[in-house]
């Protein structure tokens, strides 16, 4: 009632009551606005400080590290993309997606490769030489791969020069008389420049100065370690595929690679081989090294003009098997066969015999020049001896006999050597060191339709496979990884010109008379292998027969126009080893997958 009847008095205690509430809520309101603000302000020095730091490690590793932190930064992002990519979507509800998987999958592999370049470069060709197997995608990428680079400026090979001799390359305290700024060449790894030696009696001596980028001796650990680490990973967690055993053997071989002092000494190894061996000494050559103005860096050899094996067209001109332009040299004596019979006798000579096999033997590294002491005739020239591989005696006799069994359809000792070797599916492994189809009629496995098949059942056999392949991959002589790929490029190198020789059939000749001509055979083992050797001789009349009607029908096809017809030995061989993957793997290999 008081309020009622005063009612300035009740307006006066609600405010009374109103105004601390009011402030209170004010002071609340202002802490929580002064929280909030020093809650901003922190998380903003904090990005800010992270992000100063980040720009700062970035920088200082591009500039003093060659990037090779950030370069595995982008491996490990990349590696694990691909393996969630794999586990979310490699599953039998989404099969019909798979091939969009494994598009996703070839693309992100072959921008890192690409991204990274460098060492990258190597070990993509390492894989893509053996890559028959990967899905299509995959295949096509590494087909892609090729181990050329910007040159890098002239100002760091200065530098590197400087480092290394302790002087310019050129000038008048220079290590040459003329080197010239522009590079001749340039790959991954290393740039090559043409310079001239200074000489006593003024001659003209030209030479070829190999330099090694200097971010590749700062990568070449953290990108090792990346691909150990990665590989270790995908057997151990993800794909429980057999792949990290050989990590130790093609590290420690690409770290050979990067000495250029060892590169000199395989040169001087394989020119001492070749001289030793009639059949090779005036046929094959390896440019004259210079060890005294060689470092672990920078490597001079004897500068060779004549015509690389990768230009078709100019070998084709050079031997004699095109017409050559007018007022050209008369071509050289033997035409493309010469320069392939040359090529396979000398990989063959190199494996069965010597031991020292040349493991990069692509077109690019190959040079064929008019012989400079016997008129009208070739010279083979074999560049780049950076990697090498020896071969164990033991590992030569077991090689020369499998593939002596191979062509004598000895399939008791193909599965002998395959067991020793730790391998369990002798057919496949036949298949691969023949680079043709073979198939154990009295192995009466049951080979899965893969027709009927969808992507995921056949990637899962495919893996099954794979697995039963490498059984033991502690008996696995690693060797077999570098000599594969040499067999592969140098088959490639022979489909390439049309298949002018019978790879085969030289290959099998000499592993056959490597077995017979081995030192430590007594009287009795000689005889008897010499007997067996020439018993294999007459085996080989067969694959010769097969080889020549390839070449007669090759010629008929060639003179009526049908150039679809017009395939070689290997092209032969190539189109059954794909339909050999495609009916026992359910794998499409693509045309360019043999290709040297």
């Amino acid at each position: 009632m008081l309020s009622l009847l005063h009612p300035a008095r009740s307006r006066s205690r609600w405010r009374s009551f109103r105004q601390p509430a009011f402030r209170f809520h004010q002071a609340s309101s202002a802490q929580s606005a002064a929280q909030q603000a020093s809650r901003t302000y922190r998380y903003s020095r904090r990005v800010a400080v992270t992000l100063v730091v980040a720009g700062a490690a970035y920088t200082l590793d591009r500039e003093y590290n060659a990037s090779a932190i950030a370069r595995n930064f982008r491996t490990l992002l990349t590696c694990a993309a691909i393996a969630v990519d794999y586990k979310l979507n490699f599953t039998p509800e989404r099969a019909d997606e798979i091939p969009a998987l494994q598009e996703r999958v070839a693309e992100r592999v072959y921008h890192l490769l690409t991204s990274n370049g460098g060492l990258y470069i190597k070990i993509g060709q390492a894989i893509g030489n053996n890559a028959a197997l990967l899905p299509k995608p995959l295949q096509e990428r590494f087909a892609k791969l090729f181990d050329d680079a910007p040159q890098v400026p002239f100002a760091v090979v200065d530098a590197v020069f400087r480092k290394e001799f302790g002087r310019p390359p050129a000038g008048p305290d220079g290590v040459f008389e003329v080197f010239e700024e522009q590079a001749a060449a340039s790959a991954s790894i290393a740039q090559v420049h043409r310079a001239k030696l200074r000489t006593d009696d003024g001659s003209e001596q030209w030479v070829a100065v190999k330099i090694q980028k200097p971010d590749v001796s700062k990568q070449v650990e953290w990108d090792l370690g990346a691909f150990r680490a990665v590989m270790w990973i995908y057997e151990n967690y993800l794909f429980d595929l057999p792949v990290y055993f050989a990590v130790d053997f093609i590290t420690d071989h690409l770290r050979r690679e990067l000495d250029f002092e060892l590169e000199a000494q395989n040169a001087l190894r394989t020119a001492e081989l070749i001289a030793r061996e009639p059949r090779l000494a005036d046929r094959v050559y390896i440019p004259r090294v210079f060890p005294a103005l060689s470092t672990k860096k920078v490597m001079v050899a004897e500068w060779i003009d004549g015509v690389r094996l990768s230009d078709r067209r100019g070998i084709a001109r050079l031997m004699g098997d095109e017409p050559a332009a007018p007022g050209s040299p008369a071509p050289l004596r033997g035409g493309a066969a010469w320069v392939m019979r040359t090529m396979v006798d000398l990989f063959s000579a190199q494996i069965f015999d010597w031991g020292w096999v040349h493991c990069d033997p692509h077109p690019g590294n190959i040079i064929v020049r008019p012989h400079p002491g016997v008129r009208g005739a070739a010279q083979f020239v074999l560049l780049d001896h950076g990697l090498y591989v020896r071969l164990p005696p033991a590992f030569q006799q077991q090689y020369a006999r499998l593939w002596k069994a191979l062509l004598a359809a000895d399939f008791g000792a193909v599965k002998e050597v395959a067991g020793e070797w730790g391998i369990g599916a002798p057919d496949l492994f036949a298949s691969a060191t023949l680079m043709r189809p073979v198939k154990f009629a009295q192995q009466g496995e049951m080979i899965p339709d893969f027709e009927k098949m969808n992507e995921y059942e056949r990637g899962v056999a495919m893996k099954a496979k794979l697995k039963s392949f490498l059984t033991d991959t502690d008996r696995l002589p690693q060797e077999l990884i570098f000599i594969g790929r040499n067999m592969r490029i140098v088959q490639g190198n022979n489909q390439y010109f049309g298949s002018p020789v019978n790879r085969i059939r030289i290959t099998g000749f000499w592993a056959s008379r490597s077995l017979a001509t081995t030192h430590s055979l007594g009287l009795a083992e000689r005889i008897r292998e010499l007997a067996q050797h020439i018993a294999f001789l007459g085996v080989m009349f067969s694959i010769d027969a097969l080889f020549w009607a390839t070449r007669v029908r090759q010629w008929f096809a060639r003179r009526i126009g049908r150039h679809r017809d017009d395939q070689g030995f290997e092209d032969e061989i190539e189109r059954t080893m794909r339909d050999y993957a495609k009916s026992n793997f359910g794998v499409d290999i693509p045309d360019t997958v043999f290709e040297g």
